[in-house]
């Protein structure tokens, strides 16, 4: 079965979280977390509501040797918080480019998670990507704020469908040049 593949990701440690790769046993926090509204309607991919099975998948896909994108999990458990308050991911893209996406739980904003996750990513920059992109949604400036406050320019607006919304949504995108 696909989910017992294991294709193992650098383990990144922050100060509170440890970026590990995604297991099966996530699927419950992803469900609860992911299907939260607030949630998938800051994201392109995340249906609402969450439909059965949707958590399972996305692990799946996730662990696929043949994926574009790879997955972290931010795991707190390591400073009381639990085994998953988030999620992060860099899709690989041609000429060393790679796309950064997240998202944390409600429960969990405004704490600098985010801030801490992405800072760590482009620290570690596990794909050696000599550009990294991000958009976010333009109702969602406390996400464009995590972007610029990791080093990343404004770079111009555009629109990406929301599977939540059900409807194209104004973004900004933002490019970090590395090293």
């Amino acid at each position: 079965m696909m989910l017992n593949r294991k294709i193992e990701l650098t383990v990144i440690e922050t100060e509170r979280l440890r970026l590990r790769q995604i297991e099966p046993a996530d699927a419950g926090l992803l469900q609860l977390y992911g299907g939260e509204r607030s949630v998938a309607r800051m994201t392109r991919n995340i249906p609402h509501p969450l439909p059965p099975g949707a958590p399972e998948d996305f692990v799946a896909r996730s662990l696929a040797e043949d994926r574009t994108e790879d997955i972290w999990v931010m795991d707190g458990s390591g400073a009381g918080l639990p085994a998953l308050v988030g999620v992060i991911g860099l899709e690989r893209m041609d000429r060393e480019q790679s796309e950064i996406g997240y998202w944390v739980a409600p429960g969990f904003w405004t704490r600098g998670i985010a801030s801490e996750t992405v800072e760590a990513i482009v620290a570690a920059n596990p794909h050696a990507s000599r550009t990294l992109f991000g958009s976010v949604f333009q109702d969602n400036p406390a996400s464009a704020r995590v972007l610029t406050n990791a080093g990343f320019d404004y770079l111009g607006d555009a629109e990406a469908f929301s599977t939540a919304r059900n409807a194209n949504v104004a973004t900004w995108t933002y490019v970090r040049k590395m090293g």
